[in-house]
């Protein structure tokens, strides 16, 4: 045996993954440069015209993740075009860039050129998680549209679940998201519920841009455009 080179294991690949009908992760998506770019952007939509703020639920909870938001301000259950929450500000609007890159999304996690040029985004949720957030499981029901919705990636690995449409509990699939990763879920998954049970301290590439913690932007199409707020009948829970 002595005469036998031993060789390192190589990283396993990580490919193209549908999770569930509709549920597709696309690894390493976002480039270096675009990651450090997002969070550039994301620097300055934290620092206002609404800032970076902890959510407060109805139940009187405060989300452990802070969010900011583009296009239309989400607050537990409603969009509207001022943070009533929040001191009242415009929200940002949503960049050209960012719809752009939402429709690159889908067309690419589906493989249809077409449903990424039907996409559109009209607002974005962004979650900073620290070493100790997390996000309950929970439904994106307070769009009137169900068009996809895009999930991107930066900082720290997730453990992100994905579930099923009917409750909180099993079946679900625990995924890893890395920086980098694209998260898509439409068609009969748009409903699924989903949270983040824990996010994997200092395991992000420092040229991503951010040294700790994780950003999660989340494109929506809100089916509010010609309305000024909804407030939508629901009973999700986003825990802290």
């Amino acid at each position: 045996m002595s005469g036998l080179e031993i060789q390192p294991m190589l990283p396993m690949e990580r490919l193209r993954r549908e999770v569930a009908p509709g549920a597709v992760q696309l690894p390493n998506w976002l480039s270096l440069d675009q990651q450090r770019e997002i969070v550039e952007a994301c620097r300055g939509w934290a620092a206002g015209p609404v800032p970076l703020r902890h959510t407060r639920l109805p139940t009187g909870n405060v989300m452990s993740v802070q969010t900011v938001c583009l296009g239309w301000h989400w607050s537990p259950y409603k969009y509207t075009r001022t943070a009533e929450d929040a001191g009242g500000a415009a929200v940002a609007p949503m960049p050209d860039w960012l719809v752009e890159l939402g429709q690159t999304a889908v067309a690419e996690a589906y493989g249809d050129p077409d449903a990424g040029q039907a996409y559109r985004p009209d607002t974005a949720l962004i979650n900073f998680y620290d070493d100790q957030a997390r996000m309950g499981m929970h439904q994106d029901k307070d769009e009137k549209s169900n068009q996809p919705v895009v999930s991107l990636s930066i900082g720290d690995t997730a453990v992100f679940r994905f579930g099923n449409t009917e409750n909180r509990n099993r079946p679900y699939t625990d995924v890893e998201l890395v920086s980098g990763d694209l998260f898509v879920f439409g068609g009969p998954s748009r409903f699924a519920y989903h949270g983040v049970p824990k996010v994997l301290p200092r395991s992000a590439d420092p040229a991503c841009g951010l040294a700790a913690g994780r950003l999660n932007l989340t494109l929506r199409t809100t089916g509010l455009s010609l309305a000024s707020s909804a407030e939508l009948p629901t009973a999700h829970d986003r825990s802290t």
